[in-house]
């Protein structure tokens, strides 16, 4: 067999679909447990600075950031593993791999651990798309507070009565970061304003934005794991009803 057979045989067994769904995946994960991670130390920072006045009041939201962090630890070394997990899977299941070692046996443990990929895969995949939709609150929160700053920025250059635009506010309060005794809770006006031209608020935005499309990734990843792992037990299932166990 020459060199260049080989070289065919090798790339004709990667399993692509497989392959690009790993890259996604650690692509996607990197993004949201990087950038989520700095992202939560900077709303602490934001919150305890413009937002709260008492440690009590941001104590809950502290000591949620601190877990949740632990948690995106977590989440990265399981990923990585799955991934991997995932790509030998497909790599078991390629059929040219099965020309490359002869006969292969398609055994009953081989589809049933195909058909728990599956399963595994579907339920990950309905969890991270709450995940997903969690990930959006913050940026949510983020776009509305730079919309609010954009508002009070043209009143100001409109109108010179501070009290034209003083009404307008920010409260962290309805959107869970604080409880509904914290004082003050919520900015307003060009208090308000000049947050919005710190770089604290510009890095947290981005962060959160990068975070949050790192967890789209990631979802899609998912859903190519779950048809590429659905193909490769139904390529089991077929061989095994053509009679090679």
């Amino acid at each position: 067999m020459g060199c260049y057979d080989c070289c065919i045989r090798c790339i004709g067994a990667v399993p692509y679909p497989s392959l690009v769904a790993t890259l996604l995946c650690y692509a996607g994960m990197g993004l949201f447990c990087g950038c989520g991670h700095e992202a939560l130390a900077q709303t602490a920072v934001l919150v305890e600075t413009y937002f709260a006045r008492n440690v009590q009041d941001y104590e809950i939201m502290a000591s949620f950031i601190k877990y949740f962090q632990y948690v995106i630890y977590g989440l990265a070394s399981f990923f990585f593993l799955y991934g991997i997990l995932l790509l030998a899977e497909g790599f078991y299941t390629t059929s040219a791999v099965k020309q490359t070692f002869g006969e292969f046996r398609s055994t009953q443990c081989g589809r049933c651990l195909s058909l728990t990929f599956i399963i595994v895969t579907y339920i990950l995949a309905f969890i991270w798309l709450a995940v997903f939709a969690f990930s959006a609150i913050p940026v949510f929160f983020l776009f509305n507070m730079e919309q609010t700053c954009h508002n009070i920025n043209i009143l100001a250059e409109t109108t010179p009565s501070i009290n034209q635009h003083s009404w307008i506010c920010m409260d962290a309060r309805q959107y869970g970061l604080l409880p509904w005794n914290a004082m003050p809770g919520k900015a307003c006006g060009m208090t308000l304003a000049s947050i919005c031209k710190t770089s604290e608020f510009y890095v947290t935005y981005d962060l959160y934005i990068a975070a949050f499309a790192g967890a789209g990734v990631t979802l899609l990843a998912l859903f190519l794991y779950l048809v590429a792992t659905t193909y490769n037990y139904a390529v089991l299932r077929f061989l095994g009803r053509k009679g090679i166990r």
